[in-house]
This record gives structure tokens, sequence and C-alpha cells, in this order.
């Protein structure tokens, strides 16, 4: 998800060899994790139920509906299409069974059911973008839309504010939650004038997409007060529940400045997306460093074998 959004936000500021390269990053892992997920399904079932109960197990929805926008960028339209049919897939799947398990006080992670589900619009919207005859997946991003935001409401209620200082990086997905709605919601916005039934509504889903925008960004001065207040510099892999929620901040920037021709979003998102890709370094970085000190201490026990 994080890989794969900074590569989307670094192309629309035209970085575009860059932006491959990330591509390429995201789209290993993709395939490192479905073959994972296989295993999981093939000899470790318990294991797969046990963590499917977690609405962080829908973050496979999200990051697959990712690495679909950016191959739709590329001109991959029938790649695109077959990436969303998997993520709704496993949407359809996971979302009553973690609904079912839902616990609360809600945390961070709890968010990723807005970002999955809103990750199904804004796939589908880019897809009718390079297909407008496709109408009824406008329709289906339009109601993915409205239903990752009742799902935001419902988490929203339940989420415990301490989570902006006690945790671990996943918090920041309070924010980006709403800042990947606002993204759907302009993706929808843009499609609508080539959309027959939605032709009408297009203004009203630019103004949507903009209140989406400041509601999402009220979020940024706690989220950056939190972290000068109460540092967490040592790595943990939710960090990238960081990373994600910092690229989506510039990517529905930049989409939102499109809608509304709003150069001061645009200027804003050309600044947010290094610093979006300064976290992803860091983070990657102690993701390599944590590789390979797990490495060096299986290095004598594999000697001893």
């Amino acid at each position: 998800m994080g890989t794969g959004i900074v590569s989307i936000g670094l192309s629309l500021d035209g970085h575009e060899a860059l932006s491959r390269v990330l591509l390429g990053l995201a789209a290993a892992v993709w395939f490192v994790l479905g073959a994972g997920l296989l295993i999981l399904v093939t000899r470790l079932r318990p294991r797969l139920l046990r963590e499917a109960r977690s609405p962080a197990a829908l973050t496979g929805v999200a990051g697959t509906d990712v690495f679909g926008a950016r191959l739709e960028m590329l001109g991959w339209s029938r790649e695109a299409a077959a990436l969303l049919a998997i993520a709704f897939l496993l949407w359809l799947v996971l979302v009553p069974y973690v609904l079912s398990h839902w616990q609360r006080p809600a945390v961070g992670s709890s968010f990723v059911l807005v970002v999955a589900t809103e990750s199904l619009a804004t796939l589908a919207a880019a897809i009718v973008v390079a297909h407008p005859a496709a109408t009824w997946l406008a329709l289906a991003a339009l109601a993915w839309v409205g239903l990752g935001l009742v799902f935001y409401v419902f988490v929203a209620v339940g989420f415990d504010l301490r989570q902006l200082l006690v945790g671990r990086g996943d918090h920041w997905v309070a924010g980006g939650a709403l800042a990947i709605a606002t993204l759907a919601c302009g993706r929808v916005a843009k499609a609508a004038p080539v959309i027959g039934v939605l032709r009408g509504a297009a203004g009203s889903l630019g103004l949507a997409a903009l209140a989406l925008w400041a509601a999402a960004a009220v979020w940024l001065p706690a989220l950056l007060l939190a972290e000068v207040g109460r540092p967490r510099p040592s790595y943990d892999p939710r960090r990238w529940s960081t990373v994600f929620p910092l690229g989506m901040y510039a990517v529905c920037s930049f989409t939102v400045a499109d809608v509304q021709g709003i150069a001061g979003l645009r200027r804003f998102a050309a600044v947010w997306i290094w610093f979006a890709f300064a976290i992803w370094a860091v983070v990657s970085v102690g993701l390599a460093r944590r590789v390979l000190r797990t490495v060096r201490r299986a290095r004598p026990v594999c000697g001893i074998s």
C-alpha cells in the first residue's frame, strides 16, 4: 500500500522514472504476499482464520487496488480490471468476517475497513475515466464511496484518541482513511462529466471531494504534534501504516486540485509527496536493518544444524 501510493504520487508530480522503480518494488511485494496467502490457505488454515478477524487483514484489498490504480495509469486496463475483481472478491469474503469479530475501542488499524472499501471506489473510478462506457462501474464506485464513509463514522465513534500518543504508526490511518475517501470521491467527480447518469452531479461531487479533503486535513496538525510530543523512532512494521496516509494526502490533493482548479493544493501536493517519499525511505531502511539482524541471528543456528 505505502510503496504503491508513493509511486502514484511521484508519477502525478512528473517523476516517472522514480515512480516506476517503486512500482516494481510494489509489484514484487504484491506477488510475494500473494504467494504467502496461498500458503496460509492451503497449509495454515487455522492461522489464516485467526488473522482474518482483524481489520488489518483488509490491507490485502487496499494494496491490490493501489497496485491496480498504478497499472491503470500506465494504460494497463485489463490488468487493472483483473486486480479490481480480485480485490472485490477478497473484500466480499473478509468484511463480514471482520465485522463479526469487531472489537472496541477502535485503533488505527481499524480504519483499514474504510481504506479497503474506498480503495475499490478509487480503482473503479480510475478505470471508468479511461473507459466511460462502464456506467455500472461508475455507480458501483459511488456506492463504495458512500459505504466507506458510513464505515468511517462507525469506526471513528469508537476510536481511542490516546492512540495518537501510544500508536506505533497505524494511528495515521485515522486521517489516511479520509484522505482515500477524498481521492475516491475526486476520481468519481472526474469521471462524472462523461457518465450520463452522473453528469449533473459532477459539481456536487467536486465540492464533496473538497469538503472531504478539508476534513482529512483537520487530522494533520494533531498527528504531527503527537509525533513531535511523543517521538517513536524505533522501527515497527506498523510504520508502513504511516507511509500510506502520507502518500495518500499528496495523491488526494493532486486529484482535488485538478477537479477544483486550486493551484495551492497542487503546490502542497508537490511538496508533500517528497515528505512521504522521505518517510518511505526511512521506513525502508528500518525494514532492511530488521531483516539483516534476523538473518545474522539465524546463521549460528543454521551452522549447528
